[in-house]
């Protein structure tokens, strides 16, 4: 795919969900330990989360887990299940398989209890989801042979931004832990981000295995690939 198309179907990828994930809102107590979450790019599903961590400005541990992944797929199939997003909370002892139930603990516990709009549409959500994640298929669906590093990455973003989720995406195909670190509009974050990056531009990858740090989604990609990819 050419670098004009990718980004341009990313864009309208995030315009079938027009401002969800974006502005952050309704925060409430914070986590002690980060939430896990195990989910996959091209879910829907997985999206619907991911646009609530924004919205909460909740930083979370991700573990993807694509179509033929080997390294984190076993341990959600453990719990009886192979299915995702998979939500494991270690503040609480919280485990939880449905999208819609995740959102709901996210707005209970670290929210105002009130759940946004956009998520709150049922069907109509997950079919905007779903358009454009078809629109960007195959990426982050599918796995990609990788080697693993000793530590995951860091990545700052937020959910629709369309250069961060090109970045999510090779993540994922590449099986590659790492911990989110959302900054969506309004984040409490960015003020930190800004004297740690030196400016505010998304997405921003720290590996903290090599020393690296960058930002511009083309090029970490490609050092995702030359670094990880076999």
């Amino acid at each position: 795919m050419s670098r004009i198309l990718d980004v341009s179907t990313s864009f309208v990828s995030t315009l079938l969900r027009p401002g969800a994930g974006m502005i952050v809102r309704g925060v409430g107590a914070r986590p002690e330990a980060r939430i896990r979450v195990y989910e996959f790019e091209g879910c829907p599903y997985c999206r619907k989360v991911r646009e609530m961590l924004t919205t909460l400005d909740l930083d979370a541990a991700i573990f993807p887990c694509p179509k033929g992944g080997t390294r984190f797929r076993p341990e959600v199939e453990k719990h009886g299940k192979t299915k995702f997003p998979f939500m494991v909370d270690p503040n609480t002892g919280t485990e939880l398989f449905e999208s819609d139930e995740i959102i709901r603990y996210l707005a209970d516990h670290y929210g105002d209890g009130k759940v946004p709009l956009s998520l709150r549409m049922g069907p109509l959500t997950v079919l905007s989801g779903s358009a454009g994640s078809l629109l960007r298929f195959p990426r982050g669906t599918r796995v990609r042979a990788s080697r693993m590093p000793e530590g995951p990455l860091e990545l700052y973003g937020y959910e629709c931004s369309p250069y961060s989720r090109i970045v999510r995406e090779a993540l994922c195909e590449l099986e590659l832990p790492y911990v989110l670190h959302n900054l969506g509009r309004g984040s409490a974050k960015r003020k930190d981000f800004k004297a740690l990056a030196g400016k505010m531009q998304v997405p921003y990858l720290v590996d903290p295995n090599t020393g690296v740090a960058m930002f511009e989604s083309a090029e970490i990609v490609k050092y995702l690939d030359q670094t990880y990819a076999l």
